[in-house]
């Protein structure tokens, strides 16, 4: 859960930059070791939850409004060294949370029954 709040934090950045600036250039992280900071080793999921609800409330209120034009936006990024559209990052954003949440729910599910 503490990864899929970190990618949608910066997912809504990500977002807000496109809208704001000319094709700004992101700051790509290191995923694995934002993991491995003290709050996402020690902290409640309950945490991220929330984190996730605030985010995801504020991202969708922003997306109601975004014209078709908004959606071709977009910003570079350096690690794919292209320019992603509003319109293909958030199906993408989409795609990462339900993927984990499906491995969650797997192994939810294996722990149950084992």
């Amino acid at each position: 859960m503490h990864h899929i709040a970190d990618a949608h934090i910066n997912g809504y950045v990500r977002f807000r930059w496109a809208l704001t600036e000319q094709t700004p250039e992101i700051k790509p992280y290191d995923e694995t070791r934002w993991s491995e900071i003290v709050d996402a080793r020690t902290l409640p999921i309950e945490s991220s939850l929330m984190i996730l609800e605030g985010v995801h409330s504020r991202w969708a209120g922003l997306l109601r409004d975004l014209t078709e034009q908004d959606f071709q936006r977009g910003f570079y990024h350096p690690e794919l060294d292209r320019i992603v559209t509003l319109s293909d990052a958030l199906p993408m954003y989409v795609w990462h949370a339900d993927h984990h949440t499906a491995q969650i729910q797997w192994i939810r599910e294996q722990k149950l029954s084992g």
